[in-house]
């Protein structure tokens, strides 16, 4: 008997990041954590994409028209688990982020570090260091 959930789409966890921006956005994702396309549906006013990163999914909500007052549209705040976070914080830098945090070890046994792109959308990046 399976005991998958017939109400979550294949491939998906139960909470997944759901990122607006403009069309660029998915390069920017692409270039910075590798991430691989897995699905692509587009309309006249946007595109939706879904993108996997590591073992996990998000979706990008994008298009090239300035939000409006109307539009639910906001700016996310994603923390992303990455096997180098100073390799992924350099490749962002390099693609137009603006550095929040260079990466630096924590006391709770994490190397983590936040940028900012160029879309308005934060990420924060960390690798588990506790195993070292």
């Amino acid at each position: 008997m399976s005991t998958a959930n017939k109400y979550i789409r294949n491939g998906f966890g139960s909470v997944r990041s759901y990122i607006h921006g403009p069309l660029d956005l998915a390069a920017f994702v692409k270039q910075v954590f590798e991430a691989k396309e897995v699905e692509r549906n587009a309309d006249e006013h946007s595109v939706h994409i879904e993108m996997k990163i590591g073992d996990s999914l998000i979706a990008l909500d994008l298009s090239d028209h300035p939000p409006t007052d109307s539009t639910w549209f906001t700016y996310a705040s994603t923390y992303i688990y990455v096997e180098d976070v100073d390799a992924v914080y350099r490749r962002a830098l390099e693609a137009g982020a603006t550095s929040l945090q260079d990466p630096m070890d924590k006391p709770y046994q994490e190397r983590n570090a936040g940028f900012k792109d160029s879309f308005g959308n934060i990420w924060g990046i960390s690798t588990y260091i506790g195993s070292r």
